[in-house]
Parts: C-alpha cells; structure tokens; sequence
C-alpha cells in the first residue's frame, strides 16, 4: 500500500535530516577546535618569548629596579600560561609544565609526548637557556570541542531510540486493540444473519421437498456453518484461546483437503500424508486452520488458477516447522516483512489484515513464528510457520 511507501520515504527524509544535523554539527565544531588552536599556538610563542625575555633579562647586569619592573611583566604572562609544555635544554635534558603532578617530572612520560608532538609535523618553538626548544601542546579543551557532536549523536541518538521503542509500542499496542474490536465486532454482526438463516433452513426442511431440493438444502447448511466458524474464529481474536494437543499432519492434511475443493483443477497439491506420523502440538484448531487456510488462498491468488503447492513438515530443535510454498508471482525481498503489517495488501480488493492477524495468532497464541522463508520474483515463496513441540506424554 501507499502508506507503507510514504512511511519509508519520510524515514529516509528524517535520517537524511539527522544526518544533515550531524555534518553541520561536526563542521562547526571542528572550526571551533581549529580557532581554538590557533590561538593556543598563538598564545604558546607569545610564552616563548616572555620565557626568552625573562631569562635574558635574568642573565643581565642591569640595575635591580629595571629588572624586577620588566621581570614582573613577563613572569606575569610565563606563569599564566594554561598550556601543556616540554622544555628541552642544551643538553637535551626535558622538564614539563601544566601537566599532571605524577607526569610532570616523569622523564619516559615527557618523552613520549615529545615524540607525538614530533610526529604530528609540529615544529618546537625555539627559545633559550633552560629552555632551547619548546614543544607545546593543546587544552584539553579542543578535545573536549572534537568530541561533543559524537556525545550529542549518542545523546540524541539514545533519546531517539527510546521515544520510538515506546511510540512504536504504544502503536502496536493500539493497533491490536483496534483489530481485536473490529474482529469481535465483525463476529457480533454475523451473528444475527446466521442465526435467521440456520432458522429458514430449519422451516425448509419441515416443507415438502424432492430430493434435489434437500441435497441443496444440505449444502446450504454446510455453507452457514462454515460461516458460524468464520464467526467463532473472529470472536476469538483479542481473547485468550484455549489450546488441544493435536497431530500436525493430520491437522494439515484436513486443510489441505478443504482447500484443495476450492482450488483450480490445474494447481496441484503436494502435501504430506495424514498418516505418516503423529508429531504432537498445542494449538487452538479453529484459529490454526484460519492461518493455513489464509496462506494456502494468498498462494492460490498468487498462481492465478495454476501452478503446485507443497507443504514440508519436519522437526527443529525445540520447534515443529512447517514449510508451505508456491510456484506464483513471489513477494520482493523489501516487502518481506512489510506483509505482515495491519492494512498491507496488493490486492484491488481487501483490507490487508490476513497475514497481520496470522501473525498475530502464531506469535501472541501459541508462542511460535512465522515468516517469509524465501522468495523470488515469478519463481513462488515459501512461508514457514514454527510451532513449540508438545510434550506426548
């Protein structure tokens, strides 16, 4: 359906969105670091040469007035200095700065760092004394700058992820509380229809009526409770059903055998044997054979009159798996799951709830799973249905 298109163009837009929101973030906050940067680098050669001046001016004879006056000015600039630094000497020897006080006279520490500095294509600031060469390097600060847009995505993301987690269930939620009440309904309303039919029925066969006419009679009381059934299986939807062991190929072979009647002489049906075995299941009957009936007229629809169906039930661990197939039209693999949502259909006709409250009756009444198995274009599907074991005791 169109709703389904719609839905998955707007998620595209809102990641495209997102990611539109990611790159500006990570554009800006980059320039930020970089500004950052260069004013740090800016701010370590003005400390390099107050550091410079201030051991000239210590190393000179001028009077004591001058040099504690101009001392002052560059002591003032050296020691406000926020910057990590090495300082190397003439011998090589490295002391640090506004590091921490278990690196700062860590000599295997300073050297390590010297050599990132060194590999990172850096050039040291030359100064003098005990000081020859400077190797300065940035705030914590510009890393702080590099890593928000990645704190925001995960932020940003996380909140996300949560508000659709529970926006999704709360849909969910409401949608089977809107498809239980329209099944109960539906059931409801059938109810009154059938019971005035099954009463013209009784009253028919109490007239005088040939032969032909009372065979008509009959099948028209197999058709109302074929539809007393449909009834029951509706008003079931939204309840807790009540679950009977049976054995599946018998249970698939009845189906198969109801099907089968309706079907097109040209499609042919490759079911197991009723009678090849008892693998034992918990399942509520009339609700089960809804979803394999389902599956087999979807198959039937998808041949158009012709074409085999087989069905292959075996065991799995802990599971009774069964596999049912087609030769139709097939089903692409982007629409896999999208089959199973409330209101999904190819179909001119129909509401697309079939395979919506299959998957409801597998999944949420007997703890199993359904899926489409495998799939190809013009070559058929395969749908496979998983049903705990029951204990045969």
């Amino acid at each position: 359906m169109d709703i389904y298109k719609k839905k998955s163009y707007w998620n595209i837009l809102l990641a495209m969105f997102g990611l539109l929101i990611l790159i500006i973030t990570l554009i800006y906050s980059n320039f930020l670091a970089q500004k950052l940067k260069q004013r740090e680098e800016a701010n370590a050669k003005i400390y390099v040469q107050a550091l410079k001046e201030m051991i000239e001016i210590s190393n000179s004879a001028d009077l004591i007035s001058d040099l504690n006056q101009d001392l002052g000015v560059y002591e003032n600039i050296v020691f406000n200095n926020k910057l990590p630094v090495i300082l190397e000497n003439e011998t090589g020897a490295l002391s640090g700065e506004n590091w921490s006080e278990s690196k700062i006279d860590d000599t295997e520490f300073l050297k390590k760092q010297k050599a990132i500095f060194l590999r990172s294509g850096k050039e040291y600031l030359v100064g003098s004394g005990y000081a020859s060469k400077v190797y300065y390097f940035n705030t914590k600060l510009v890393n702080y700058i590099n890593y928000y847009p990645y704190i925001q995505l995960l932020l940003v993301g996380s909140f996300i992820l949560l508000g659709y987690f529970f926006l999704t269930a709360s849909k969910r939620s409401e949608q089977n509380r809107v498809w239980a009440g329209m099944a109960k309904e539906t059931a409801h309303q059938l109810g009154t229809p059938i019971s005035a039919i099954i009463a013209w029925i009784e009253h028919l066969k109490l007239t005088d009526v040939d032969e032909e006419q009372a065979e008509l009679i009959s099948e028209l009381r197999n058709d109302v409770n074929r539809l007393e059934l449909v009834a029951d299986r509706f008003s079931k939807i939204g309840s807790a059903p009540v679950l009977t062991q049976i054995n599946i190929y018998e249970e698939i072979a009845k189906c198969k055998k109801y099907m089968e009647k309706r079907a097109s002489r040209k499609v042919t049906f490759d079911y197991p044997d009723s009678n090849i075995g008892n693998l034992p299941v918990m399942i509520n009957i009339h609700l089960f054979d809804w979803v394999v009936e389902n599956l087999i007229r979807n198959s039937l629809d998808a041949m158009d009159g012709k074409g085999e169906l087989t069905a292959k039930i075996y065991e799995e661990g802990a599971f009774v798996t069964i596999d049912m197939s087609d030769t139709g039209k097939g089903i692409p693999s982007s629409k896999h799951k999208t089959i199973f949502e409330p209101g999904f259909t190819t179909k001119k006709r129909g509401w697309g709830l079939g395979l919506s409250l299959a998957k409801r009756i597998i999944e949420n009444y007997h703890d199993g799973k359904i899926f489409v198995k495998n799939s190809r274009i013009d070559e058929g599907a395969t749908f496979t249905i998983k049903l705990p074991k029951a204990d045969d005791n």
